[in-house]
């Protein structure tokens, strides 16, 4: 139940491959890592598969935790169950706000997540139902459930 984030300018394979670079040093004492994530084509791409393939090729012989990757059906937001974190985060951050630079903003977006990660730290329970009361929806699967916030169009 804990996030990590990164800064991007873009969405790409170049920042897909960033962020997992990012979860196995922080994990890099597990033995394994699961990522599942929606069917962006970024998340597919041949490089990406180039990369996970030589990073689990290294981490058989110990040099970090093996990636597996479980890719999300299309067409299947409510199994999406981060986007309930992020539309809470979106919600209590950035909506309404008026930062007076980017900076101020990213600064209030890691105070957020690393306020999130205290609290499931010290409080191990399913995401979604506490985090500073915002979120849409408890982050559970379930078919009726539609995580991603209907007024936020990315």
């Amino acid at each position: 139940n804990q996030v990590t984030h990164v800064y991007s300018e873009k969405k790409n394979t170049v920042e897909m491959i960033r962020l997992i670079e990012t979860l196995a040093w922080k994990y890099a004492a597990c033995r394994r890592l699961y990522l599942s994530w929606d069917s962006a084509s970024w998340h597919s791409s041949n490089r990406l598969k180039d990369w996970l393939a030589k990073h689990n090729s290294a981490a058989r012989v110990g040099c970090g935790p093996q990636i597996k990757v479980v890719p999300l059906p299309s067409c299947a937001p409510f199994l999406n169950v981060i986007e309930a974190v992020f539309s809470g985060m979106a919600r209590a951050v950035i909506h309404n706000s008026n930062y007076p630079s980017a900076e101020e903003a990213k600064m209030a977006i890691d105070r957020y997540l690393a306020e999130r990660n205290a609290h499931f730290q010290v409080n191990p329970e399913r995401a979604g139902e506490w985090v500073w009361g915002l979120e849409r929806q408890p982050a559970v699967f379930s078919d009726a459930n539609t995580c991603k916030d209907p007024a936020y169009n990315r």
